[in-house]
């Protein structure tokens, strides 16, 4: 009998400590729930402020750069638009001739 005493005051001990555990944890846990969280965002919202300032620099130089680029293009014609025209009309006359040429 004296070991089932020994072990039945183990438990008794064991279930009070358990007891007191699970108060304490409710306790936290309560104040846990009361704590409100602020987070202080003045930092990010400067770096999202610059970081969008970047961005709108690279846009304007993007922009920049395209206009220069298609204003290149349009002043790079190698050959007058009369010169083209009259080289068409010359090799398809030239066709022609040839053509006529041939079947006669």
């Amino acid at each position: 009998m004296g070991k089932l005493e020994e072990l039945t005051e183990l438990l008794v001990n064991e279930l009070e400590d358990f007891k007191t555990g699970i108060e304490k944890m409710e306790t936290i846990n309560s104040q846990l729930q009361d704590t409100k969280i602020q987070m202080d965002v003045t930092e990010y919202k400067s770096i999202i402020k610059e970081h969008q300032q970047q961005m709108q620099s690279h846009l304007n130089e993007i922009k920049s750069f395209e206009r220069r680029f298609n204003s290149k293009i349009e002043d790079a014609k190698i050959y007058p638009t009369w010169v083209v025209v009259v080289f068409i009309l010359s090799i398809l006359i030239s066709i022609t001739l040839i053509v006529i040429n041939f079947f006669d």
